[in-house]
This record gives C-alpha cells, sequence and structure tokens, in this order.
C-alpha cells in the first residue's frame, strides 16, 4: 500500500502543513490570525487545482478524495475545520449531529470582517464548498450555501451575482 499524502497525514493529525503548523495549531488561530493569514485554507479544503495563494499548498488526488469519502474519521475532522471557519465568518452548527447551519449571535459583528465587495472570503468560502463536496460532506455543502444564500438575499449589491453563481456550482 502507498504511503498516506500529505494531506491525509495532516488530518490524521500525524503531520504538518508546509510551514509545520498541526491541524490543531491551525484550528487554534485567533480570528484575527484567520483573517490575516491566506496559506492555511488550502490544507483545511483542499482543491484538485494550484492555489495562487499558496503554491506550496499539496493538490487534492484521486487517492486522497477515496480516502476522505471512505473514512468516517477524516470526514469528522474535516467537519471540525469547517466548524473552524464558521466561528470566523459568524455561522454555527446548532447540533452535532446535524449538517444545518445557522447564523450565529455574533453573526452582525464577524461579516463585517468579510462582507465587503470582491472580498478574499469570497474565494475561501467557494473552495470551502466544493472541497466539502469533494469530500464527502455534500449535506454540510449545501447546508452552507444556504445560509451563504441566505446572506446573499441581504445584500445582492456586495457579494454580487458572480458570486453566488461560483458558490452554486461549487456544490454540484
Amino acid at each position: 500500500m502507498p504511503a498516506e499524502s500529505p494531506l491525509v497525514v495532516f488530518y490524521r493529525h500525524t503531520g504538518t502543513d508546509h510551514r509545520g503548523r498541526t491541524l490543531r495549531e491551525i484550528r487554534a488561530l485567533t480570528l484575527d490570525e484567520l483573517e490575516r493569514h491566506h496559506d492555511f485554507i488550502q490544507w483545511l479544503f483542499p482543491l484538485p487545482e494550484p492555489s495562487g495563494a499558496n503554491l506550496s499548498a499539496p493538490l487534492l488526488s484521486a487517492e486522497d478524495v477515496r480516502q476522505f469519502t471512505s473514512d468516517d474519521r477524516l470526514r469528522a475532522e474535516l467537519i471540525v475545520s469547517l466548524d473552524t471557519m464558521l466561528r470566523f465568518y459568524g455561522f454555527e452548527r446548532p447540533d452535532d449531529k446535524s449538517p444545518d447551519i445557522v447564523r450565529a449571535g455574533d453573526y452582525h459583528h464577524r461579516r463585517a470582517a468579510w462582507l465587503t465587495p470582491a472580498n478574499h472570503n469570497f474565494l475561501r468560502m467557494t473552495r470551502m464548498l466544493r472541497a466539502l463536496t469533494l469530500l464527502g460532506c455534500a449535506a454540510h455543502a449545501r447546508a452552507f450555501l444556504r445560509s451563504l444564500e441566505e446572506t446573499y438575499a441581504d445584500a445582492r449589491e456586495t457579494i454580487g451575482l458572480r458570486t453566488i453563481t461560483f458558490w452554486r456550482k461549487a456544490v454540484q
């Protein structure tokens, strides 16, 4: 059997990212640090395509997809990563057993950090939606999309049709 990829090793808590950070260390970043650092999201939500923001990020392989979609523990870890980013955006999952996502109590405060025209977090959200879908957490991706669509209904001018279209395509 071939050695596990850096992504799978990272998600099993036996490896680090390209900067030597563990999954737990990244999840423990403050909200300000989550905004300031741009080279972790590719590890939390990997995709098959290279990232312009982090050329050191590993690319999601077909074997990675197979491992995530067949391993409950890897998917559970992915959901913990989702929860980390939901907290950053002002959303939460009120029930650990359900993929449902709602606005958290600090939503209106947190959205000020990302709900601005052409914000880089829109790209992060697209990445999250697509990675969740590819890695076997499509119900969570759809729940996140529903929350983003509610936000879009309140902020169409800020988010824009192009962004919501990318979000919708990411879960297909």
